[in-house]
């Protein structure tokens, strides 16, 4: 079987053979993790992470197979900053909570809602998450496969929510500023309420976005 036909977390850490390690996987992957914040992902490769550890891009194949591993263990790693507030019995408010830490750290991770949409993986920090949402869901009627849905789609409308707030944040001033003239003018009033529903709307992002987890999750587990 090929070194990345299975999971990197059920491979060694580092080749058996050649020269002594010097680098660990935590080290690559927070490497990997400065190149993406700061360059995004595409700026992700091996020569990148290389140029940041201050090593060849060759030497990196003793420890990843490939990019895919990277981004592998970049999510996993992020995920372990997710933080999981205690259960208090109410899965509705519990799952929302966990809904709410993904989106911080997604927020400060402005290339992770792209890869948790199109590359889920599920490492030691994931599993955390994992498990930390079947505790909530304990005495859920659901099977094991429904409660699995339901972290999968937590996941995925989290990282949408992202995307999405991303998108807002990025919209070009110019559209935005001829928007807002048009408005001023009084001559197209439909304008000038959309432009007042966005005024409004981005007062309160995270209003809007627990409102919308909130509706979203109560379908699924009620």
């Amino acid at each position: 079987m090929a070194d990345d036909a299975e999971p990197i977390w059920l491979r060694p850490e580092r080749a058996a053979a050649g020269r002594p390690a010097v680098r660990s996987r935590s080290e690559i992957t927070a490497a990997a993790l400065a190149v993406a914040d700061a360059g995004g992902l595409e700026a992700v490769s091996m020569r990148n992470v290389a140029v940041e550890l201050g090593t060849g891009a060759a030497s990196l194949y003793r420890y990843v197979a490939s990019r895919d591993d990277l981004l592998d263990l970049m999510v996993d790693a992020t995920a372990g900053d997710i933080r999981l507030e205690p259960v208090t019995g109410d899965q509705l408010s519990d799952l929302v909570a966990v809904g709410e830490g993904m989106y911080r750290v997604m927020a400060r991770h402005r290339w992770l809602p792209e890869l948790v949409l199109t590359r889920p993986s599920l490492g030691p920090n994931a599993v955390k998450v994992l498990d930390h949402v079947l505790e909530v869901l304990e005495g859920h009627p659901g099977d094991g496969r429904a409660k699995l849905e339901i972290f999968a789609l937590l996941n995925a409308v989290v990282a949408t929510f992202a995307l999405n707030e991303r998108a807002s944040a990025d919209r070009p001033r110019l559209a935005v500023a001829y928007l807002a003239h048009v408005a001023e003018s009084g001559e197209r009033p439909r304008i000038a309420a959309l432009m007042g529903d966005l005024v409004a709307s981005m007062a309160a992002p995270v209003d809007r976005r627990v409102a919308a987890l909130t509706k979203m999750l109560s379908g699924l587990i009620n």
